[in-house]
């Protein structure tokens, strides 16, 4: 079977490869081989199957010693022949037959090397092991080796590979482990968590669940530690198949997140003034692969088992989980227009790993002779069949191998998964634009300069042939015109003197009149023809300084069209320099969006936590730093700021609240803000794995005491007196943290905190400053006892307030408040202590509700729908909601909310609405 070539495309920031396949060659009539194994090899998208048989154990060596074994291996032609009786048996090929003897080394190669390196690659891959009980899949997959290091499983080798491949400073590696036990998904690193629910992502396809456990990995270790720990928390049982029988699925996610190295182009050309180099930029590239190891409860028969009870409605759950899987892989198979994946928890857990339709690619792609159809899946797929050699159990060995048969017929198309890392190309690009400004600045002055320059030398110039001109012409003027005076008087006179030398004796003879003589005629001609020469050669020199002049004048204005083009190249500079900022500006609002699609999978984002600020004392620090120093050196560990300041005193820290000196109230302030945020890590002392179970609580002992020393009425008192609104931001921050504990709330209530946070609010124009008072709000309005002191004292008005900041963090933090607040009168109507119209409605806050109904930033979005869905619960809400145009945005919500009990709870309260069916029936709206 021959392999053609495979396309690449970029969609969504994900780079997907490809591959078609050519038909496959069915077998002959008649022949019961199947055609699966040698006819697929070459086929890279397809499930690969390989089957392992588990030696005879004791029970077996005894009870079957008169019969031969079931199954007969022929593994260099990848074969396997079941026998039907003592002269019949069936012939099967798999990609490879793995015999009793085949080491738990040769089984990793052969079966989860491959999809491993897929995975270290950028794609996604499965690794299952499906069998009957006691067949071995648990020791094939999960066997930690820690007596033995020639038994570890694949999941420890496969780790051992990934975090020999990848770069623990630029790379990351989070592994999640579950079980499904009872159709319930529970996590088997915090037992606690025995209910996660499961998400397919709408645009992609891809399953995750995101209340399950993620833990970073740094080293083998912890991760061996992480596997015992899950298998001591996995249900077992003792059966007559297995002593320690597993009653779950269990399944581990390893998530590897790698940059791409030699993707990235340089930024700048070699002299860094390339006026082109933004289009030629690219973020960098990260890949993202997810390792799937799924250890399958073994199929078996309840009368062989011999449950009873509890361990009957198991074997129930787990018999039903694995035929809705074989449902699956039959349609697949047999190119169904249907796949039941929706049948179990199972397959839809597994709905990526067997060739699941993306929703970016057509249905069903048909290969031209026999319509084949080919299914588009995220993820390299193997499967490793387990069975026994007992003949008393041919019949599970049987189906075992039909099921791999099955399987062997998926095929996929895998898909590379590579994201751009636009926060590092942001970072980047901003530092590129600030040397492309300082360049900028520094080539406009150095331009400017050199106009300067220029214009200064030409005017100079033109004065100086202009002087020189006029002088030179005066001096020649004067010169020729007195040469020509002083010709003109001497010819004068000696024509006179020649005169009267002729005439005087002429007359004196002849008595005739005096004639001037030929030569004297001739003389003067030559005399005047001189003169006329001298005065044309005056007239040329003229002339030659005119043309000076021009060609100064002409020289000048070459110099102002040089001045002109200097101008023209300086505005064409400062337009790509706008064009440049204007696709930094398109980039950062990718980034801004990108940051809000991360915002959503926060999940303990409803808290309200904040961020904790630094800052120290700087009358303290020295004190600080000696305790500090002398208790590291003592354990080797470093103590935290309440272990520390409790030394030095609580009381002296409150004292400089009130110091005169600003910067010591602000940095008094941020010591008491992170003394009442301080977390602490529970850990189980006995356990070092404990610390994969990581849950963060605030301390009530640092809250308590502060509150108690008066801090809470000092930091009222600051939020009262002082101007400095860095001084209100902190104290507004250590305020929200106070305000999460319930007892906190009630004496900020009756300390007029409410009024004091809001007279804050209405003079804060910091967007950070107004975050931490609407914070310090909502958390208040999640208290049943003050709704109604909070609103006549104006904290919903209040709220409203400071949607005037456009900022969305600090619309995330009045969304929550207004959902906790609903949630409580809610809470109240239903319980009867509250009746008549919400305070929300009658304080006008239900336009914004309506307007951020579904707004583009997750965190705002979810709060107002929660909001909305409270409000409609109670009769008397519906005519204001559906004259505000709430009506359309719980239909909305019912419909397209991407939280399944929000969705739930909007369905719920239309159906249970008279007035909101009834006018839905009046707009024939069908629901």
């Amino acid at each position: 079977m021959a392999t053609s070539q495979g396309g690449s495309s970029y969609r969504n920031g994900t780079h997907t490869h490809r591959t078609s396949l050519k038909p496959q060659v069915k077998s002959k009539p008649g022949q019961r081989r199947n055609s699966t194994g040698k006819d697929h090899a070459a086929v890279p998208g397809r499930v690969r199957v390989a089957v392992r048989l588990r030696p005879r154990n004791a029970e077996e060596s005894v009870a079957d010693a008169d019969f031969a074994d079931c199954v007969e291996l022929q593994p260099e032609l990848k074969r396997l022949k079941l026998r039907k009786n003592n002269w019949d048996a069936d012939t099967y090929e798999f990609d490879e037959v793995l015999t009793e003897f085949s080491s738990q080394k040769r089984v990793y190669e052969v079966v989860a090397r491959p999809v491993v390196e897929s995975v270290l690659d950028g794609y996604n891959g499965t690794i299952m092991a499906y069998g009957q009980t006691g067949t071995g899949k648990t020791y094939t997959l999960g066997r930690l080796g820690e007596e033995d290091n020639a038994a570890r499983g694949i999941m420890v080798r496969a780790m051992e590979d990934i975090l020999a491949d990848v770069s623990l400073e630029t790379d990351s590696v989070s592994v999640s482990y579950f079980q499904l036990y009872m159709e319930t998904i529970q996590d088997l690193l915090d037992p606690a968590n025995d209910n996660i629910t499961i998400v397919e992502d709408p645009k992609t396809g891809d399953v995750s669940l995101p209340g399950a456990s993620l833990v970073d990995i740094r080293d083998q270790r912890s991760f061996v530690e992480l596997l015992r720990l899950g298998e001591a928390h996995r249900f077992a049982a003792n059966t007559k198949l297995n002593t320690e029988s597993s009653r779950s699925h269990a399944i581990l996610m390893v998530h590897v997140r790698r940059f791409v190295k030699g993707r990235d182009p340089s930024l700048s050309s070699e002299n860094g003034n390339h006026p082109h180099m933004v289009k030629s930029i690219k973020p960098p590239v990260v890949r993202k692969g997810k390792l799937v190891v799924v250890d399958l409860a073994g199929s078996e028969r309840i009368d062989k088992s011999g449950f009873e009870g509890h361990t009957l409605e198991e074997a129930k759950s787990i018999n039903l989980s694995l035929s809705a899987l074989g449902k699956c892989i039959n349609a697949l198979a047999e190119n169904s227009a249907h796949v039941p994946f929706r049948d179990s928890k199972l397959t839809r857990l597994l709905r990526d790993s067997f060739g699941e339709v993306t929703p970016f690619e057509v249905p069903w792609i048909l290969d031209g002779n026999l319509g084949l159809k080919k299914l588009i899946s995220t993820a390299r797929t193997s499967l490793v069949i387990t069975i026994g050699p007992s003949p008393r159990h041919r019949g599970e060995t049987a189906s075992t191998i039909m099921f791999g048969q099955r399987a062997m017929k998926v095929e996929n198309m895998v898909k590379l998964k590579e994201e751009f890392d636009y926060k590092s190309l942001s970072r980047r690009l901003d530092i590129e634009l600030d040397k492309l400004i300082v360049e900028h600045e520094r080539q406009q002055k150095a331009f400017e300069d050199e106009v300067e320059r220029l214009a200064t030398e030409a005017q100079q110039r033109i004065a100086d042939a202009e002087r020189n001109y006029v002088d030179s012409l005066e001096k020649e003027r004067s010169k020729y015109q007195k040469d020509y005076m002083e010709s003109i008087k001497k010819l004068e006179e000696q024509l006179v003197m020649n005169q009267r030398k002729n005439e005087e004796p002429h007359m004196k003879s002849s008595g005739e009149t005096p004639r001037v003589s030929v030569e004297e005629l001739a003389d003067l001609k030559k005399m005047l023809q001189k003169e006329a020469h001298l005065r044309k050669a005056a007239e040329g020199e003229v002339n030659n300084l005119k043309s000076q002049v021009v060609e100064l004048k002409k020289s000048e204005a070459s110099g102002k069209s040089e001045i002109l083009n200097l101008h023209n190249i300086l505005e064409d500079k400062e337009h790509q320099i706008k064009k440049l900022e204007g696709e930094i500006a398109i980039l950062q609002s990718h980034l801004l969006q990108l940051r809000l699609e991360v915002d959503e999978t926060k999940r303990h984002s409803d808290r309200g936590g904040f961020e904790k600020e630094t800052g120290g004392l700087n009358s303290l620090t020295s004190q600080v730093k000696q305790q500090q120093q002398q208790q590291t050196s003592a354990n080797g560990e470093k103590p935290s700021i309440a272990k520390l300041f409790e030394q030095v005193g609580l009381q002296k820290i409150l004292s400089l609240l009130e110091a005169e000196d600003a910067d010591v109230r602000i940095h008094a302030v941020k010591v008491v803000a992170n003394l009442a945020a301080e977390v602490f890590v529970k850990t189980n002392h006995k356990n070092p794995l404990a610390l994969t179970s990581i849950r963060l609580d605030i301390t009530e002992t640092n809250q308590g005491k502060i509150v108690e020393a008066g801090g809470l009425t000092s930091l009222l008192n600051l939020l009262k007196s002082s101007q400095d609104e860095t001084i209100h931001r902190v104290a507004a921050g250590a305020i929200a943290n106070l305000a999460m504990n319930e007892a906190n709330q009630e004496l900020i209530m009756a300390q007029g905190g409410i009024s004091l946070l809001s007279m804050t609010a209405a003079n804060a124009e910091d967007p950070q400053t107004l975050r931490m008072v609407a914070g310090a709000i909502a958390n208040l309005c999640g208290n049943d006892k003050l709704q109604t002191k909070l609103r006549s004292e104006g904290g919903i008005k209040a709220l409203l307030g400071m949607v005037r900041c456009r900022h969305p963090d600090v619309h995330a933090q009045v969304a929550r408040g207004i959902a906790n607040f609903a949630k409580c009168e809610s809470r109240a109507s239903s319980q009867g202590t509250k009746s008549g119209r919400s305070f929300l409605i009658e304080d006008g806050a239900l336009p914004w509700i309506v307007q951020n109904a579904n707004n583009e930033a997750s965190s705002v979005r979810r709060h107002i729908e929660l909001a909305l869905c409270h409000l409609a619960q109670h009769e008397i809400n519906a005519r204001d909601m559906i004259s505000g145009g709430a009506l359309w945005e719980l239909v909305r919500i019912s419909r397209d909310c991407s939280r399944e009990d929000i969705k739930t709870l909007a369905h719920r309260t239309l159906v249970s609405s008279p007035t909101f069916q009834a006018e839905m029936r009046r707009l024939r709206v069908n629901y």
